[in-house]
């Protein structure tokens, strides 16, 4: 079978599509990845064909309305920012995922950001689409939406507050679903009614998210899906000679947020960092956070996560869905700076886990709470103790074989 994955936003939202296209391709299925320019290396590295979409992700965080976002951080307004910031490249989003589908696809596999114009995309070639989802996005009553923070609203107003994410995404994705039915000569079709019918698989773990009782048939938790090893990486000489020059170090990384003053960012986390007699790796991630080297810090570039994280102490991380879940993977706890969207929520559920001592907001980041909060996570073994109990959890599923049952139940 011919399966493409399209998938669109940061590298947390290709990387862990990498593996489980491995695994597709492992057991007999021509996979590609239809995402943006900037990950066609990542895709290919895994073995897997690229096909583009448009639009620069990193460019887009850098704009206004991009750090309007991230000045919003999360709640109802950051759904607004966000409706602002991906309504301009919508339709040029949806041309490029029909374009992808176009070049020979039996299945169409897409993300909580690619479904609605893939839909479309699927339906005019006539072919079978699956939903592939790395964070809860349908309402529910345990949980307020995980892009509105973290407070609950109660069983009645976390469903309401769901429907009415529900209702403000349907808006964002309306002008350019009618444009893209309309130029495919497809008859109208709302957003909800093909919401209700699409099968959805969540790569996240059980134990860190539990499906909702609540969660409509056809909604389901598969379980992670780990990015795909880089074939032929290899530790910098200068990275292997910090670790061996003492006691492990705390990570700090930011990944794909872009913050308007790295220098002082990365200025106040050496101070939090001092303050807590340790040493530090810092990657620059999309921010460019850097400093001098020295006997106690390394900036770095990118490296492996399942690599690098377990031969730290602790790990300082912004709280994307893939960043929490290779700290999970790693066994090692967490002191999570959340900035926006979903992120407050990943914070609550490693503290929950009890892998994080909680969380260091970055709106109220300071060298003292950053410090505190480092401090915590070393000097109590229970945050050690829980996450390598996780850890082992994790190792013993298969987030993978959902998503291959149901892709053999289609290809029957």
């Amino acid at each position: 079978m011919r399966i493409l994955i399209a998938t669109a936003g940061s590298r947390g939202d290709v990387a862990p599509f990498t593996g489980l296209g491995a695994h597709l391709r492992a057991a007999g299925h021509q996979v590609a990845v239809a995402t943006h320019s900037t990950f066609a290396d990542t895709v290919r590295a895994a073995g897997l064909e690229f096909r583009r979409l448009p639009v620069d992700p990193r460019a887009e965080l850098a704009s206004d309305r991009g750090q309007q976002l991230l000045r919003t951080g999360s709640g109802p307004l950051s759904v607004i920012r966000l409706l602002r910031l991906g309504r301009s490249f919508m339709p040029a989003l949806g041309d490029g995922i029909v374009e992808a589908t176009a070049r020979g696809t039996d299945l169409l596999l897409t993300t909580s950001a690619t479904t609605p114009l893939g839909q479309v995309a699927a339906e005019a070639a006539g072919i079978p689409s699956i939903g592939l989802y790395l964070q809860p996005i349908a309402p529910t009553r345990e949980f307020a939406p995980s892009v509105t923070g973290t407070r609950s609203l109660g069983r009645t107003g976390n469903l309401l507050a769901g429907h009415a994410v529900e209702a403000a995404t349907d808006r964002l994705f309306a002008p350019a679903v009618r444009q893209l039915r309309h130029r495919l000569g497809l008859a109208p079709h709302s957003i909800a009614r093909a919401r209700r019918a699409h099968p959805v698989l969540h790569g996240f773990s059980p134990v860190v998210v539990p499906r909702p009782a609540d969660w409509r048939p056809g909604l389901d938790v598969a379980g992670y899906w780990w990015p795909h090893p880089e074939p032929g990486w290899r530790p910098p000489d200068r990275l292997t000679d910090f670790l061996a020059a003492g006691p492990p170090p705390v990570f700090v990384g930011f990944g794909s947020l872009v913050v308007p003053e790295p220098e002082a960012l990365s200025a106040t986390v050496l101070a939090a960092l001092r303050a807590a007699r340790v040493r530090v790796v810092l990657q620059a991630g999309w921010s460019g956070l850097g400093a001098a080297d020295s006997d106690d810090v390394l900036t770095i570039d990118d490296a492996p996560h399942d690599w690098l994280f377990p031969r730290m102490a602790a790990v300082v991380h912004h709280a994307g869905a893939g960043t929490t879940a290779a700290t999970l993977r790693a066994g090692t706890p967490a002191v999570p700076v959340p900035a926006q969207l979903d992120a407050p929520f990943w914070s609550a559920r490693l503290t929950r886990l009890g892998t994080s001592p909680g969380p260091v907001p970055l709106p109220s980041l300071t060298a003292a709470r950053l410090a505190a909060g480092v401090r915590r996570a070393l000097d109590d073994p229970r945050y050690r103790d829980r996450a390598r109990a996780v850890a082992a959890t994790l190792a013993a599923e298969d987030g993978t074989a959902k998503v291959l049952a149901a892709v053999d139940r289609l290809s029957a």
